[in-house]
Formats: structure tokens, C-alpha cells, sequence
């Protein structure tokens, strides 16, 4: 039988089509606008068409687009300088997708013991629910296996612990155990946050084992929890971090941050990128960063947040029927349904809403950072809307 469309059918895509984007809005082909509340799965940490970063694109675009790292690029070492600046890293290398900086992250771990003369230790510890990304080690990190059955053996090294159990963690660690590797707000788990405590126990378990802390902030990062990055609200310090999505503003951009020591034994050929860091990803990376930087931008996520968070919860309170809780924190934040997810999804939808789905009763809303308080006024309005059809279409009514 001949195929429908020539690309791989490997997507559940909404029949949609958009043709520009303006703020936090998208315009379809037949002239629909739809409040995005999704942002490319929080990639779009901007919006759509932000002027700084489309004169930054076109600037560099006229001058250079790929040098390959045979050579020095200018815009590497400014965007990693400034990174260094602002995080407890050191040492940055720049990928061009949050996989990518995961497989830096997980290869520096290893090669850290490795370095020591303990090359037995490379096991990673990671936590059911997760997700790290969609090639082979990292289908291992996440350990789910819808995404592992079919590609072979899963990929050796990595072990599973129950999400929030301390107790499991200091159980798995063995001898060959070279790091914990953990989302500080797991996305497609369900938007489930660790808690600020969790984590500073983890940070104390590393220190205690010899272990490093990786963080994957992949999702999390770049002002989405209203700090520049999740782990700051916990007071704590990783020694390696993934970080990619709003990073680059809807350019494909990632980055791997580490320590001096973590990062002292990945030394010239150890890892390489041909696309990773070139001269267009740099200046849009650079660029992002002097919006989110800028005085007062993250103090108005929190602010705009705490809008959206108190307007979710009163949704919630007003529709127990349709909505059963509301998670995470900061711009990324979730509503667990009652019923069927596809259901409140579709109405959400319908509402020219866009939201993005989590676990399998997760709606996942990402506004972009730049979402003003009237624009998330607006977009529980239509969210209320929503929950109403749902109510509607299953003939039942709140308690």
C-alpha cells in the first residue's frame, strides 16, 4: 500500500498548519490564531518572531553560517563565558539538541572515573518516569519501555529507582556507580517536581560516594521555574548539567555544562559535534540570553506565574470532576485530568488553545516566558471553556 506522505510515521500530528508566529500567538493557513501555550515543547522560551533574536539570526546569517569546530568560534566562548558566569559550571560544550547534551553528559561522567583508574564505574542511577531523550543510551537513562522495546538491548549502565525515594537511591549505589542523573521537574513523567529536600539529599549522597550530580534541565531550564535554571531554588550545585529547548529560542541549540573537575578528562578527542555551536546557533543563543538576563525579566515570569498557578488551582477547585491536580512550577506546569486525557486535550484545542500531553492523563502547558498576565488570563479563560465542554460531554457535574 503507498504511503500517504513520504516522512516517517513516527508522529501523532494535530491537523494543523501554521505559517507565522507573533508573541505568543500562531497563525494558521485558513487565518485561525491559536494562543501557544505549548511553545514547541518549551522551546519557543521567547515567543514566536522576537525581534532580538530575528535581527540576531539575520546579522549572523549574512556573515558566516558553519565553520565546524577545526576552528575557533567567537560566539562559543562569549555564550559559554556568560553561562559560566551566571551557573556553578565551568566548562561548556555545545550541541544541537537536548539528546545530544545528555550523551556529553553521561560520556563526561564516565570518563571522569574512567580518568581515576576506575574504569568499572559507569553506572548511572536515574528515576522511574523519566525522560532524557530518544537515542540509544538515553531510551536507557529513561528506562520506559514504550520508548526501549524494539531497539534491541537496552543499553548497559543505567538503573531505574522508584522517583522520590531517597532510600532506594542509597540502595543502588554500588561500586561501579559513577553518577545520579535526575530532571529537577520530570516532564513527560507527569510535570513532577522534586522537591527542594530531595534534591539537597541527593547533592549529600554524591558527596558522600564520590558520585556526580547530573542534572538534565533540558525542559526546566533558561527561566522556565522563574530562576534561570530549576536547581537554584534548591540551593544546590551539580557537577554536570543538560541544558537545550529555550536555550535557543526555537533555534536547535544545546549545551553540556560541567565543573573544572568533572570536565578536566574529556580532553581533544574524546567527543565532537560538526553542527554543534556554530556561528548561527551562537548568536541566537546569545541573543536569548540578553533578554532573559536582562533586569527585572525573570521576576516577571515568577510574577505572571503566580497568575497562571492561582488561576489553574481555581479551575481546579471549580471543576474536581474534569480536572484532578495541578503540577509543577514556574511556566512549566500541568493539569492532570480525571477522565481521559485525549478528551480535555481536544477541547482545550478547540478552544485554539495548545497544549502538549504528559504521561497518560497529563496536558502540559508551556507559555512562552514573554506571556503577560492578561495573555494568561486569557488562556485560562479558554482552558475554563474547555473544562466546561468536557463536563458537558460526560453528563456529569462538579460534587
Amino acid at each position: 500500500m503507498t504511503a500517504t506522505t513520504p516522512l516517517y510515521d513516527t508522529y501523532m500530528r494535530a491537523p494543523l498548519r501554521f505559517e507565522r508566529g507573533e508573541g505568543v500567538w500562531l497563525i494558521a493557513e485558513d487565518g485561525s490564531r491559536y494562543l501557544d501555550f505549548a511553545a514547541g515543547v518549551a522551546v519557543n522560551s521567547l515567543g514566536h518572531a522576537h525581534p532580538h533574536l530575528v535581527e540576531a539570526l539575520k546579522a549572523q546569517a549574512e556573515k558566516v553560517w558553519h565553520l565546524s569546530n577545526l576552528y575557533e568560534v567567537p560566539g562559543q566562548e562569549s555564550l559559554a563565558r556568560r553561562l559560566t558566569a551566571v551557573t556553578f559550571a565551568d566548562r561548556v560544550f555545545f550541541t544541537n539538541s537536548g539528546a545530544e547534551a545528555l550523551e556529553c553528559a553521561i560520556k563526561t561522567a564516565r570518563r571522569y572515573h574512567y580518568a581515576r583508574g576506575n574504569p568499572e564505574k559507569f553506572h548511572v542511577i536515574t528515576f522511574e518516569g523519566a525522560f532524557h531523550g530518544r537515542t540509544i543510551a538515553t531510551i536507557a537513562a529513561g528506562g520506559q519501555q514504550k520508548y526501549i522495546e524494539g531497539f534491541g538491548p537496552k543499553a548497559p549502565g543505567f538503573y531505574q529507582v522508584p522517583f522520590g525515594d531517597i532510600a532506594a537511591v542509597k540502595d543502588a549505589i554500588t561500586d561501579e556507580t559513577a553518577a545520579i542523573l535526575i530532571e529537577p521537574i520530570q516532564g513527560e513523567g507527569g510535570i513532577r517536581p522534586v522537591t527542594k529536600e530531595f534534591m539537597q539529599e541527593l547533592r549529600a549522597l554524591c558527596d558522600e560516594f564520590g558520585l556526580l550530580l547530573i542534572l538534565d534541565e533540558v525542559q526546566s531550564g533558561v527561566g522556565r521555574t522563574g530562576k534561570l535554571f530549576a536547581y537554584e531554588w534548591a540551593g544546590i550545585r551539580p557537577d554536570i548539567m543538560a541544558v537545550a529547548k529555550g536555550i535557543g529560542g526555537g533555534f536547535p541549540l544545546g549545551a553540556c555544562l560541567a565543573t573544572e573537575e568533572a570536565a578536566a578528562s574529556m580532553v581533544a578527542g574524546t567527543h565532537g559535534s560538526t553542527y554543534g555551536g556554530n556561528p548561527l546557533a551562537m548568536a541566537v543563543g546569545n541573543a536569548v540570553l540578553d533578554v532573559i538576563l536582562a533586569d527585572g525579566f525573570l521576576e516577571q515570569v515568577r510574577d505572571v506565574a503566580l497568575v497562571f498557578r492561582q488561576g489553574l488551582a481555581s479551575l481546579k477547585d471549580r471543576f474536581p470532576d474534569v480536572i484532578e491536580d495541578i503540577r509543577g512550577d514556574g511556566l512549566m506546569l500541568g493539569i492532570k485530568a480525571k477522565g481521559p486525557s485525549a478528551d480535555l486535550l481536544k477541547a482545550i484545542r478547540a478552544e485554539k488553545l495548545l497544549a502538549v500531553p504528559a504521561g497518560e492523563t497529563g496536558r502540559r502547558l508551556r507559555p512562552p516566558l514573554t506571556v503577560t498576565a492578561a495573555e494568561a488570563r486569557e488562556g485560562l479563560a479558554r482552558i475554563e471553556r474547555a473544562a466546561e465542554a468536557v463536563r458537558s460531554s460526560s453528563g456529569t457535574a462538579a460534587a
